[in-house]
């Protein structure tokens, strides 16, 4: 896209200073190539500012703080160039358009369909349609940790221990009410009344077992949507029915906060934590309900748990680690470990799988894109762009624009620099090394064109010593 002195004010990147403010924008310099090296944010200067000043004021409802990378009319065109060849003709993994609003790091991010939720430590959940925003919600306190989508609600975790219930209007698509906060006030109440519904967390302290007394480190949806799982620090997961928001059972999963929860495959519940190990717990049907139980340690180790993710098929298990490595486990094989994806220098914060693919973020600023191909998995990609901790990560597929025998996802990544990044990657794209003979990126070797100079999240004022992520 390119920048015009009126017209197209829009925001430019991820160090703007006027980013709170619609009325405020900047021109955005040209991006036509796929960025897959660190550069150090260019310095416009303050006539650059000065211009955006002068720019005439625009209806708000006619801004958007989303910035375009690429020309996608044009890629469209060049889709249709019948004299590429075979391994030209599918598109290469690149930036599409960032996001970047000064109101908070993004912790989370959910997409359904063309609308994409993003949570902040600015207490906002905002909604984005098509790159403009739709439509938004404020909770009244705690930082958003995680959001999920069951059909016509949204659920979203938060820093304070409670999870919100969010309704979508049947009349008005754009409107969000809150309809609960788990646990409910009624089922709270009526928990305690009973002195045997108290367990003890800290010396002389107590707490209802329904309720998490650290921060929700994550959410996740059983295949029916008929449960939802909540992991915090407090080590434990809690199970809550959807129809009415009761709290069904808390488990003591950990010796430290979990950090990680999924719902896996076969009726099992997949844990991570910082304590070091990954924990399965299967699910069995008791009378008119459910219970859940211990069944085996999947892995222990001295590093953090920092992650887990489900590929689309239920196949295999992933785990991050603060490590920077993401070790894996096939289902086909009694979960028997597959191997290790060694793509990263710092911690992996965040997990996402799509089709063949597997994504990884990390605090070391990078997104690798790996692609599994008869039980291996080769490095497409490293997308690099974020100036902070690649923290969430949310994938749609892109069936609009995939090309002929191509299938193509829109990656959306939320990082602590405050910005969310819109990347097209596609299953067919070339890997960044010909992949000749032990030129390969596996599930054995590391890949090598890792960024260099990534800094450490400490050195950017983190806390990265930490365990819970």
């Amino acid at each position: 896209m390119k920048g015009s002195s009126r017209g197209n004010r829009i925001f430019s990147e991820e160090n703007s200073i006027r980013g709170q403010k619609f009325d405020k924008l900047q021109n955005s310099p040209e991006h036509n190539e796929s960025t897959f090296t660190i550069s150090s944010p260019p310095d416009y200067g303050p006539d650059y500012l000065m211009g955006a000043e002068e720019a005439a004021p625009v209806s708000p409802l006619k801004k958007s703080p989303w910035s375009a990378h690429m020309n996608i009319s044009d890629d469209k065109n060049n889709s249709n160039d019948s004299s590429e060849t075979t391994n030209e003709r599918f598109s290469p993994n690149v930036l599409m358009g960032s996001l970047v609003r000064e109101e908070g790091h993004i912790y989370s991010l959910a997409s359904s369909g063309d609308l994409l939720y993003t949570g902040s430590d600015s207490k906002n959940i905002r909604i984005w349609k098509r790159h403009h925003e739709y439509s938004g919600f404020k909770s009244n306190s705690g930082l958003v940790k995680a959001i999920i989508i069951a059909r016509e609600k949204i659920f979203t975790g938060h820093q304070d221990g409670k999870i919100r219930v969010w309704k979508v209007s049947s009349k008005n698509a754009s409107n969000h009410r809150r309809i609960g906060t788990l646990p409910t006030l009624k089922n709270y109440i009526k928990c305690s009344m009973k002195p045997s519904n108290y367990v003890e967390v800290k010396r002389n302290s107590k707490v209802l077992w329904i309720k998490h007394f650290d921060s929700i480190s994550c959410l996740s949806l059983s295949e029916d949507q008929t449960l939802l799982y909540s992991a915090s620090w407090d080590k434990t997961f809690k199970v809550w029915r959807v129809s009415d928001f009761k709290c069904l059972e808390s488990i003591t999963a950990h010796d430290d906060a979990v950090n990680a929860l999924v719902v896996g495959f076969d009726g099992l519940v997949f844990t991570g934590s910082a304590d070091g190990t990954v924990k399965i717990w299967r699910k069995e049907l008791q009378g008119k309900g459910t219970k859940h139980f211990f069944s085996q340690t999947l892995l222990k180790q001295e590093c953090a748990v920092t992650a887990l993710a489900v590929n689309s098929n239920a196949t295999i298990i992933y785990c991050g680690s603060s490590d920077g490595l993401v070790n894996f486990w096939e289902r086909e094989k009694n979960l028997q470990h597959g191997g290790v994806l060694r793509g990263h220098k710092l911690a992996v914060l965040c997990l996402a799988t799509a089709g063949c693919l597997v994504f990884s973020g990390s605090a070391d600023m990078g997104i690798c894109v790996w692609r599994r191909v008869d039980g291996d998995h080769i490095c497409l990609s490293v997308l690099t762009g974020h100036t902070g901790p690649v923290k969430c990560l949310a994938v749609e597929r892109d069936n609009e624009n995939s090309r002929s025998g191509e299938q193509r996802w829109t990656v959306y990544s939320g990082s602590l620099d405050k910005s969310v990044k819109m990347w097209r990657v596609s299953e067919q794209a070339q890997p960044m090394v010909p992949n000749q003979k032990h030129q390969h990126y596996t599930s054995d070797g590391y890949c090598v064109p890792m960024l260099s100079s990534a800094p450490s999240f400490a050195s950017r004022g983190g806390k990265m010593g930490s365990r819970r992520f």
